[in-house]
């Protein structure tokens, strides 16, 4: 048995068998995981009890990562490692991008896809 098989809706083998499901919302500000447990959902919260989680990464020397609420904390002091809202700029390229001059990011223009260049993380796909 897996541990997690991801189907879509309507379309699993045997949908009676399935007892648990999880759902990620993987917002532009925010971003959660909820769990469906006997057709009632429920949030699934971190280990101080938060169910909403910012959708922030900062990038760390020798590569690390800090999520959520510790790279938003960053978010001022580190803007060139630290990506925030980035879900906007999916699927646009560097025209698309207005204002670009106001934000904290160093884009790289590829063709049908936007990077973003961290000092730590490297390039990262928008």
């Amino acid at each position: 048995m897996a541990l997690l098989q991801i189907s879509e809706p309507g379309q699993t083998p045997n949908p009676h068998e399935r007892r648990i499901a999880v759902g990620i919302d993987l917002g532009t500000t925010h971003s959660l995981v909820a769990s469906v447990r006997n057709g009632i959902a429920e949030c699934l919260p971190d280990n101080e009890g938060r169910v909403i989680l910012p959708s922030v990464v900062r990038y760390l020397e020798g590569g690390g990562r800090q999520i959520g609420f510790e790279a938003e904390a960053a978010l001022a002091l580190d803007p060139e490692n630290t990506v925030a809202s980035v879900k906007r700029f999916m699927g646009r390229g560097l025209k698309d991008v207005l204002g670009q001059d106001k934000l904290p990011y160093r884009f790289i223009d590829h063709p049908g896809m936007l990077g973003l260049l961290t000092v730590h993380g490297g390039e990262v796909a928008g």
